[in-house]
């Protein structure tokens, strides 16, 4: 079979195009991954556990995205002092507000400071 000056065109434009495409094929671009670093402040230890929370009225929030953060019980200078809650606006979209809490461990009870975590 003989091929016309035409024919080597268009045959070598579609085997270009097919190893184009072949190789383009393992290029994948995907986003970076999400790093979320949370610093822990030192450990707080209270030698006796923190009485039950107030229970807090809620004020209308100042926007449509802002959480409220809930108070919390603080020890310090050999008390406990609670720590009314707010309202704050997460520092981007789709962060929640992870609590502070209270947890029994080793001499007494740890305060894990509350948060924002990537959800």
């Amino acid at each position: 079979m003989r091929f016309t000056p035409d024919r080597k065109r268009v045959r070598l434009a579609g085997a270009a195009a097919v190893l184009a495409a072949a190789a383009l094929s393992g290029c994948v671009v995907a986003p970076p991954a999400r790093h979320v670093v949370v610093e822990e402040g030192p450990v707080v230890v209270a030698p006796m556990a923190p009485p039950a929370p107030y229970v807090e009225t809620i004020t209308v929030a100042p926007s449509p995205t802002h959480v409220w953060v809930g108070g919390f019980w603080e020890w310090g200078g050999g008390r406990y002092v609670w720590r009314p809650g707010h309202w704050a606006a997460p520092p981007r979209a789709g962060w929640v507000w992870v609590p502070h809490r209270w947890e029994p461990g080793a001499g007494g009870w740890h305060m894990r400071p509350g948060h924002w975590a990537y959800r």
